[in-house]
């Protein structure tokens, strides 16, 4: 549903998924300077919201997705994941109880699928599943607010920042995007879900299975990285581009940006063999790692950030 904001002055549309929001409004480093500050409001207004109410809505939901849900309470916001029978991540949802129902939001045009998935497993339980198309997201550097759709220009108040500035400070936090920095392969700990969106002692879920022998034995085949791009370079390696070690592929490039700070940033899924301090290609691109998850990810994964090794 393509967003009114995007009629304001100087607004320029972003690149699909996301070309039914503003990229920018002219200045895409002032506006990530004002989103860190607070001073700033994002509009994500394509993400789909999906409503979940009836008075089994939680524990129903705990039970079929990654995250400890039965005990949330109203207003906190939270992260899970549907699996696979072989545990890749099929959905990932931001959601939040208002006391009568979750809302979750998702990637554009992944709310059918859920909602598709989630009434073949209603049964008997007293929970209803719908779109709610009525709401938008909002979002600052930190938090999401769902606004009524129809008032999205009043709930405003604060300059806006494009999705461009919201981007550069997703990909700088280590923070990966569900089909920009994963495929259908990917697993959770493979791009540092644990803990966000998976809680590993709560009761079965379709995928647990696959979660719990990455957690007690380690290695997964992969490892979400953060890449320095050499700055000297006009563009950006594009989504799916392929990271290079050695003349040989060893993953794929997932979301980049460009950081006011840090100039060009990206993240990638690269092989857990790949060593950490190795220089690597990215489209073609001179790159330098950070670790985001370390190749023995398991029992290890949730690591201090302050312990994290960077690589230049």
């Amino acid at each position: 549903m393509r967003s009114p904001l995007l009629d304001l002055p100087g607004a320029v549309a972003a690149e699909a998924p996301d070309a039914d929001v503003a990229a920018h409004y002219g200045d895409l480093f002032a506006e990530q300077r004002a989103l860190l500050k607070g001073e700033a409001v994002v509009d994500r207004s394509n993400r789909e919201i999906v409503r979940i109410a009836g008075a089994d809505r939680l524990k129903w939901l705990n039970d079929l997705t990654s995250q400890k849900l039965d005990t949330l309470q109203p207003g906190v916001w939270t992260q899970t994941l549907l699996l696979d029978l072989q545990g890749r991540v099929e959905q990932h949802l931001t959601l939040v109880d208002d006391g009568a129902a979750v809302l979750a939001h998702v990637e554009p045009g992944a709310s059918a699928a859920l909602i598709d998935y989630l009434d073949r497993m209603r049964f008997m339980l007293r929970v209803e599943v719908s779109l709610a198309d009525e709401l938008a997201v909002l979002s600052t550097a930190d938090e999401d607010v769902l606004v009524p759709r129809a008032e999205l220009g009043d709930h405003l108040g604060r300059p806006l920042a494009g999705l461009w500035a919201y981007e550069a400070l997703r990909i700088e936090r280590h923070r990966p995007r569900l089909g920009l920095d994963t495929d259908h392969k990917t697993i959770p700990h493979e791009v540092g879900w644990i803990g966000a969106a998976v809680h590993l002692t709560k009761g079965c879920y379709r995928g647990q299975e696959t979660v719990a022998r990455v957690h007690n034995l380690g290695h997964p085949p992969r490892r979400l990285v953060f890449l320095h791009l050499d700055g000297s370079v006009d563009t950006l390696p594009p989504h799916g581009a392929p990271v290079v070690l050695d003349g040989q592929d060893v993953g794929f490039v997932g979301s980049s940006a460009r950081h006011h700070e840090l100039g060009p940033i990206a993240l990638a899924l690269v092989k857990r063999t790949a060593p950490v301090d190795a220089p690597l290609l990215a489209g073609g691109v001179a790159a330098g790692q950070e670790v985001v998850v370390p190749p023995d990810a398991g029992r290890n994964v949730s690591i201090d950030p302050a312990l994290r090794r960077r690589i230049r």
